[in-house]
């Protein structure tokens, strides 16, 4: 009997040890269980994150070379330049301008004053609000009394008034918003007795504008 209630002891003992080893199998397996579903969560996690980067960092890279080819593009198709050139009794106006833009004479000499507008591809009909590349007035009116039509747009800042040398002569330049439609810059000279005003309305053109206003020639 006693010998029979060992056995039985030694059985119990030994289910008991498999019955815990059983457990902490079943512990351990699901603990790494858990841990290797955070790791695999955490790591899709970083790799969409780093995807998501990688994505915006060419999408912004291919846009960037994009707008760099077409700027290269458009500089290319604009050149070489065309040669503008004003009444000879006005003073021979010359300067270069883009291939790309359309010339239209709203006034010529006969009238006494001398108006001309450019603009890429087309010139819209002429008036006061539309915004144009150019525009380019000759008339036979004091520098002064020209000056003094943009002096309350100085005083109230919404130009800014500066001196350039266009051909040799002291010019004035204004920049900023000449209207409510129009905000660009502008450059104001002496030939002869008549006062050249030529203007941007745009600051679009602007780039163009200066290219244009290195480049003017007239006889003096």
């Amino acid at each position: 009997m006693t010998h029979i209630l060992a056995a039985h002891k030694n059985e119990v003992g030994a289910v008991n040890t498999w019955l815990v080893i059983s457990i902490a199998f079943i512990v351990a397996t699901v603990a790494l269980g858990g841990a290797f579903a955070w790791a695999l969560i955490n790591y899709f996690d970083q790799k969409d994150t780093v995807d998501t980067k990688v994505s915006t960092a060419v999408t912004t890279a291919v846009k960037k070379q994009a707008d760099t080819d077409a700027a290269n593009f458009e500089a290319k198709d604009k050149q070489p330049n065309r040669q503008f050139a004003g009444p000879e009794d006005f003073g021979s106006l010359s300067f270069s301008y883009p291939k790309t833009w359309s010339t239209y004479i709203n006034k010529d000499a006969s009238t006494g004053t001398f108006q001309a507008y450019l603009n890429p591809v087309s010139v819209p009909t002429i008036n006061s609000s539309t915004q144009y590349a150019l525009e380019v007035t000759i008339e036979t009116k004091n520098y002064d009394t020209i000056l003094n039509t943009y002096t309350a747009l100085v005083k109230k800042g919404d130009l800014k008034s500066s001196t350039v040398r266009i051909n040799g002569v002291d010019s004035a330049r204004l920049d900023g918003v000449f209207s409510k439609d129009i905000r660009g810059s502008a450059v104001i000279f002496k030939i002869r007795d008549k006062t050249v005003t030529i203007r941007t309305d745009a600051d679009t053109f602007k780039p163009d504008f200066e290219a244009l206003v290195a480049s003017i020639k007239f006889n003096q």
